[in-house]
């Protein structure tokens, strides 16, 4: 018999059944659903998407997913978890759910939005977060109480470690998570483009303004507004952030009355705000205002147990359907052991440029490309010190080439292992260019700015490797 469209529903809970109407209301919607006490082998087969109720581990998810192991079944996998247990829905995503949504979602309409999302979507196109260091779930769980609580937040640490990532967690596990989440840059654009962008025009306010304009702050009503590197911001937006933060309430460019605001404010930055106040460009009763809860995220090399979790994350992100791309025994140890001074955002550079490297064989350490920068100080340091401009005595030298620092690293893989990097390092620049049309489309193949690839031509040339001079400019 042909098959319809209708789409097939496989609905595991182990404390409650669908009602008769519920299962009517779904088959309106070409949901045909089955919910058996436990899953037969032919109703594995069968399913077009596998919804389970976790209650409170993740048991059922793994034992539906040996299940259609063992009779090779594919069917997408959507785990059900209650909002107050948001690390168990981050579980359920690293164990490979495709989504997660709430257990008191029951509305046939968003499920069909969800059923059709993880048909379309495989999960490694779905937002994952890695909490696998001990550091790293400390501060999941004091994050998911902090988002109980409808306060102010102010999320510090270095660049790239994950800053918007928990801003986002603190949101979805938030009352308001149905409301909207607005991102915006505080350093992205100049001074009077963030006033019309934050806090919207009237029409009329300037030249060319034709029409109302609602701002981000109003954008997020209901919901989240979250302002990454708030350090930036200028003094005189900073003030009238504040008045915002104290009323509740926006006025428009041009406008005369204020507008009612219900949003939650998140706040980011890597400045020490303490410094920037006794430097007087940040204002002190701003920052008590955003600091009324303050989340501080570690850099990535104080959470180790986390990195390889991310590698996985990375590669299954870059990889196609029925690839698979391993990582030998000495390439995991360097990219545990090495310092991470760009944090997540390098740590995914790297496995990208290892991935171009590989050629599909597994990744090694002569595959990892670390970037050519000095380690930056210490976040906790700059807590409580005032910042240096020479960080050069942090690092080994050699040959007057800052060279990358492996902490706790054994020393007798010190030599090979950073000659094996700068060769390769060699090897894939003169491929990259070889490959590419000009030194912009190379340093894009490479995953580096062109000014980076730039340098590093010129360091190339001194040592003597030939190296074509319109390249090295």
């Amino acid at each position: 018999m042909a098959k319809t469209n209708m789409m097939t529903v496989l609905w595991l809970d182990p404390l409650e059944q669908l009602s008769a109407e519920t299962i009517s209301v779904f088959r309106a919607q070409n949901l045909a659903v089955i919910q058996p006490a436990a899953a037969a082998d032919d109703e594995i087969i069968s399913a077009d998407v596998v919804v389970v109720n976790l209650c409170r581990d993740i048991d059922l998810l793994k034992q539906v997913q040996a299940r259609q192991a063992a009779l090779s079944a594919a069917a997408p996998i959507v785990a059900r978890v209650s909002r107050d247990m948001f690390e168990l829905g981050i579980d359920a995503m690293s164990q490979g759910a495709v989504t997660v949504v709430s257990s008191d979602q029951i509305s046939a309409d968003k499920w069909v939005e969800t059923f059709a999302e993880a048909q379309i979507s495989p999960s490694k196109d779905q937002p994952t977060f890695v909490f696998a260091d001990p550091v790293s779930r400390n501060l999941l769980a004091l994050t998911e109480r902090v988002a109980q609580v409808d306060v102010t937040v102010l999320l510090t640490g270095p660049t790239g470690a994950g800053k918007e990532v928990l801003a986002r967690i603190l949101h979805d596990a938030s009352p308001r998570y149905e409301g909207p989440f607005v991102a915006f840059n505080c350093a992205a654009m100049p001074e009077n483009l963030i006033e019309d962008m934050l806090f919207g025009h009237e029409k009329g306010s300037f030249t060319g303004a034709s029409k109302v304009q609602p701002g981000l702050f109003e954008q997020a009503q209901g919901g989240t507004i979250f302002l990454d590197e708030i350090g930036e911001m200028s003094f005189h937006l900073q003030a009238k952030l504040l008045r915002i933060l104290q009323e509740r309430s926006v006025v428009r460019l041009g406008g005369q009355k204020g507008i009612d605001l219900d949003i939650r404010v998140i706040a980011a930055t890597n400045r020490n705000l303490k410094n920037a106040i006794a430097q007087r460009s940040f204002r002190e009763d701003l920052y008590f205002r955003l600091s009324a809860f303050k989340l501080t995220i570690p850099p990535l090399r104080e959470r180790p147990l986390d990195i390889l979790p991310l590698v996985e994350q990375f590669i299954n992100q870059q990889t196609t359907e029925g690839q698979s791309v391993r990582l030998t025994t000495e390439a995991q140890e360097l990219l545990v052991t090495y310092q991470w001074p760009g944090n997540v955002r390098e740590l995914q550079n790297v496995i990208i440029r290892a991935m171009v490297l590989c050629h599909q064989g597994p990744i090694d350490s002569q595959h990892l490309i670390f970037d050519d920068m000095p380690i930056a100080q210490d976040f906790e340091r700059q807590q409580g010190m005032a910042q240096t401009n020479d960080h050069s005595t942090d690092l080994p030298q050699t040959g007057g080439v800052t060279q990358p620092y492996f902490h706790d690293a054994p020393q007798m893989h010190d030599q090979p292992l950073n000659q094996a990097v700068k060769n390769s390092e060699c090897q894939s620049i003169m491929a990259a260019l070889r490959a590419s049309r000009s030194r912009d489309q190379a340093a894009e193949r490479l995953g580096i700015s062109p000014r980076t690839l730039r340098h590093k031509l010129q360091k190339l040339r001194e040592q003597g490797i030939s190296v074509t001079r319109a390249y090295a400019r």
